[in-house]
């Protein structure tokens, strides 16, 4: 009898070690999660994601899950998530958490998701992250909130008690951004500036191009006075690129919502307002996505193979590789999918062939264009690469291309 119930003991505890992945409190209100933690000597991490959010999702299915993860977070934290968009297919415990979702976005401003809120073992809040990432980043990132000498809100209470000084001025502006609190990002930023003799050191001036929000922050106009000497010390057309990004902002953006606004006519419109400043880069990649976003193929085709020929040099794998996908679903034109394919090797060459999405795109690029066995290869190289929980996926594509059935489909 005595051996049987020692077995039933360890049958939990057998369990719990087979667990991996980081353990979200479920079923718990949250006064009872901020009493474990309390209890428990850990900081509680609040996960504030909405249905609709792909970084959420992403986060969820594929970065929590990690063993590696899950050995951190568990370790250092109780951890619950928090949705704070409303859905009719919300679980009662969804709803129950309805009340704090609205206390915690009065409280602290959420504009973004995910946002992920640290509290401390006693309920005060000390950190605050934005943004998804990668599991090695993502736990370097979340080290912060341990340290009482990275921890936003802990910072931030030594800028409301005085401190002043232009290090802790600089650190505390750029924080602020990190955190998506604007408000405090810009008045710190600010602040510091008031401090520096010398605007145009490569330090200060990195800094006011992260602070330049709206033709009428300090380093537009800085910039768009004496871009000679931001070139000087930044490089060549760095100045330029900073500006259009604000005047694209402000002169183009909000009028696109409009279906029918002409983008040349807008892009003329804002060159002529800033005729010292090249938008044409920025502008052309805009366009493209305009076009993308209308389904407007017979623009974007052309569009985006010059775009490529102009700037080609200048774009990241991941640009390469939405190119080539966006080219392989919509594109009819030979030439045209023959260009994406060289997009697309180039992003399997940068990423030494272990990105599996950007081995898949590569894939059905050589399957479109009637080279099956070389796309099956490749697909299966893409498959072995994949986590689990997208394996399926990868799967029915090989399975399409050994069938000789289409991969592909035109948007609606």
């Amino acid at each position: 009898m005595k051996k049987t119930l020692f077995m039933l003991l360890l049958i939990p505890l057998f369990s719990s070690a087979q667990e991996k992945g980081t353990r979200f409190e479920e079923g718990m209100s949250w006064e009872q999660v901020k009493a474990k933690a309390k209890k428990e000597n850990k900081y509680l991490f609040v996960d504030c994601y909405t249905t609709w959010c792909g970084p959420c999702k992403y986060m969820a299915n594929t970065i929590f899950p990690q063993e590696k993860v899950g050995d951190y977070f568990n370790t250092h934290f109780v951890s619950v998530g928090i949705q704070f968009d409303k859905t009719d297919k919300d679980s009662e415990h969804v709803k129950s958490y309805y009340p704090v979702a609205e206390e915690l976005n009065k409280k602290y401003n959420i504009r973004a998701y995910p946002t992920f809120l640290v509290f401390a073992p006693s309920g005060e809040i000390v950190h605050r992250l934005v943004g998804g990432d990668e599991a090695d980043n993502f736990i370097a990132r979340t080290e912060n909130a341990l340290h009482p000498e990275t921890q936003y809100y802990t910072l931030l209470k030594k800028y409301d008690e005085g401190d002043r000084s232009p290090e802790f001025l600089r650190r505390m502006a750029l924080a602020a951004q990190g955190a998506y609190d604007q408000e405090n990002a810009n008045k710190i930023s600010e602040a510091y500036l008031a401090t520096q003799s010398n605007l145009y050191t490569k330090e200060n001036l990195e800094f006011l191009g992260k602070f330049i929000n709206s033709s009428n922050s300090k380093g537009f106009q800085l910039m768009l006075n004496e871009p000679e000497k931001v070139d000087a010390v930044l490089g060549k057309g760095k100045a330029g690129d900073l500006l259009a990004q604000v005047i694209l902002q402000e002169e183009v953006y909000p009028y696109l919502r409009t279906p029918t606004a002409n983008v040349d006519s807008l892009f003329t419109v804002a060159q002529a307002k800033y005729p010292k400043v090249d938008i044409g880069k920025q502008g052309d990649l805009l366009k493209l996505q305009v076009y993308q976003m209308r389904k407007d193929w017979d623009s974007f085709q052309p569009a985006v193979v010059a775009y490529m020929e102009k700037h080609g040099a200048d774009v990241n794998p991941q640009m390469l590789n939405s190119f080539a996908w966006t080219v392989f679903e919509n594109c009819e034109d030979p030439d045209c999918i023959a260009a994406a394919l060289a997009w697309s090797k180039k992003s399997i060459d940068a990423t030494n062939s272990k990105e599996p999405t950007f081995l898949d795109t590569y894939a059905n690029l050589l399957y479109k264009m009637g080279r099956k066995d070389e796309a099956i290869a490749v697909e299966k190289n893409a498959l072995a690469l994949v986590s689990e929980g997208d394996k399926d996926q990868y799967q029915t594509t090989l399975d399409k291309m050994e069938r000789g059935e289409e991969t592909w489909r035109k948007s609606l």
